[in-house]
């Protein structure tokens, strides 16, 4: 690209990040884009929590972001940069993480500041619908969850007590919503950046929503930041490839060491070239998760698009690979990317040879539409009724993510998991499965501690859900879980009633797990 000029008025966009963060006020609600270290924009981030170190401004900021960002817990990152007394008064997101941000995630748990965690789709899709000039927004997606106000409003801590949703009744529907978030600053990340502040994405691995974002802020009346690797000459980035056009942008700010995550730089995930995937066929270990995994692989039809949460689902498509059947299904997750080989949780949402991508926005309309065909989830509580948790446990703080947008319409819906944790040890010998030390934890328990999946409104929407363990399948049935198989070489009455914490039927023709999975 021609190197930018050097005219005074030219670069009037350009500045430092010292600079571009001195025009934000106290009191501000700030969006931040990114995936984990994804899209971070991560120098603007430093430069604003350095700023109120040394001058306590801006002080009492709302933060919003629908996906976590941060990645170091033993240097800060992210989030972790407003975890200062006094900076952050509330932080709104669809998820977080104890091993990545622990500053912020303490200061939530000692009810320093306020917190509050939805659905990853639904905050993407109410920052839109605040682009637009709406007033709030209208959705189904988590109705009797714990983001339903007659829950627990999606709050986090006794600090939060404000309710940002509703719910409301339009004829004989009922809609949760969401009440108008005025955003007065958008912090979000690009590749390569003109004059102008127009910005592309050419070596990101996913999309995000950075365009809403500034539309959101502009809206508002507020203030765009954007963080780039490079800097071009105005006019200089083709049309079609501009993501963000340079009418939304204030401020931008070059970083020329930033990088793509936290990894090294891998073309293959933006399409720049379609790397062979003959180095990554290399078979699993025949382990719990393999069994799950195979158990799981049972239930896709070919030609169907699958959705991964993470955990164990993450390493499906290298089960796949080693059975030959990859080019069977599409991936797509929550992220945006859609189709080649999802990569595993560090880079949680890149592709190796995608074949498309999504803005988050339109991702969620497509899973919000039941355009999956599947999905396979992980999951830290089940409970009689077939509720799931997994957005906080154990005074944990994990959110929900994709989780609640992705279960809204999915048919069929695989939760994948071992039947206890902490410390549970197996053995897989002629095809059958022993038991070699139990876990400490159970995991289906009498009550899930959040509700991030109601079981009942899934069986009124006909939706499928299938509970996968080592040891047993479970299915939904009239008055909850139905054991409907259990693996070869295990007693029922000794080895997996005993470890659930309610009464579970057992169908009629319960039958032993396929054998070909134990080998």
């Amino acid at each position: 690209m021609p190197a930018p000029s050097r005219g005074t008025a030219a670069r009037s966009k350009v500045m430092t990040a010292e600079e571009a963060v001195a025009k934000i006020p106290s009191g501000s609600t700030i969006a931040i884009g990114g995936l984990i270290s994804i899209l971070c924009p991560e120098t603007v981030i430093a430069a604003l929590g350095n700023r109120f170190e040394t001058s306590g401004s801006p002080a009492h900021v709302s933060v919003v972001t629908p996906v976590r960002v941060g990645w170091d817990k033993d240097n800060t990152t992210g989030l972790d940069h407003f975890a200062r007394p006094g900076m952050l008064k509330r932080l709104i997101s669809g998820s977080f993480n104890v091993k990545e941000s622990p500053r912020i995630t303490d200061m939530i748990r000692n009810n320093q500041i306020e917190a509050y965690s939805f659905s990853m789709g639904t905050l993407f899709q109410l920052i839109r619908s605040m682009a637009g000039g709406n007033d709030g927004m209208f959705t189904k997606v988590g109705l009797r969850t714990y983001v339903d106000p007659r829950m627990e409003g999606g709050k986090l801590n006794e600090a939060t007590t404000d309710n940002i949703n509703e719910v409301i009744q339009v004829g004989a529907e009922e809609y949760l919503y969401y009440r108008p978030l005025p955003i007065d600053v958008a912090i979000i990340r690009g590749t390569t950046a003109d004059e102008d502040g127009n910005v592309s994405l050419e070596r990101e691995p996913v999309t995000l929503a950075g365009l809403e974002m500034a539309m959101a802020a502009k809206a508002s009346g507020g203030y765009v930041i954007v963080q780039a690797e490079r800097l071009t000459a105005k006019g200089s980035i083709s049309p079609r490839s501009v993501a963000i056009p340079g009418i939304l942008v204030d401020a931008v700010v070059i970083d020329p060491e930033q990088q793509q995550s936290l990894l090294p730089y891998n073309p293959s995930w933006t399409g720049e070239v379609k790397a062979p995937t003959d180095d990554m066929v290399q078979p699993m270990a025949l382990d719990m998760k393999k069994i799950i995994l195979r158990r799981a692989a049972e239930e896709l039809l070919p030609g169907s698009v699958i959705n991964l949460g993470v955990g164990i689902p993450v390493a499906l498509p290298q089960l796949l690979l080693e059975q030959h059947r990859l080019d069977q299904v599409t991936f797509s997750l929550e992220h945006g990317a859609v189709g080649g080989i999802p990569m595993g949780e560090e880079v949680f949402g890149a592709h190796r040879n995608p074949t498309a991508f999504f803005t988050s926005p339109q991702v969620f309309d497509y899973y919000h539409n039941g355009g999956l065909s599947a999905t396979l989830l992980g999951f830290a509580q089940i409970d009689g009724s077939g509720n799931v948790n997994v957005s906080k446990f154990n005074g944990i703080f994990r959110g929900s993510g994709g989780f609640i947008d992705i279960t809204h319409r999915t048919k069929k819906i695989m939760f994948c998991g071992t039947l206890t944790s902490g410390g549970l040890d197996i053995g897989i010998q002629d095809g059958k499965l022993t038991i070699v030390k139990e876990g400490r934890h159970k995991k289906l328990i009498r009550q899930v501690e959040h509700l991030t999946f109601n079981a009942e409104a899934a069986r009124e929407k006909g939706q499928e859900p299938v509970y996968i363990t080592e040891r047993a399948v479970f299915r939904l049935g009239d008055n909850g879980l139905v054991l409907t198989e259990y693996a070869p070489g295990i007693d029922v009455e000794k080895e997996i009633l005993p470890y659930i914490d309610f009464k579970v039927d057992i169908d009629p023709d319960v039958k032993p797990m396929s054998p070909h999975l134990f080998v």
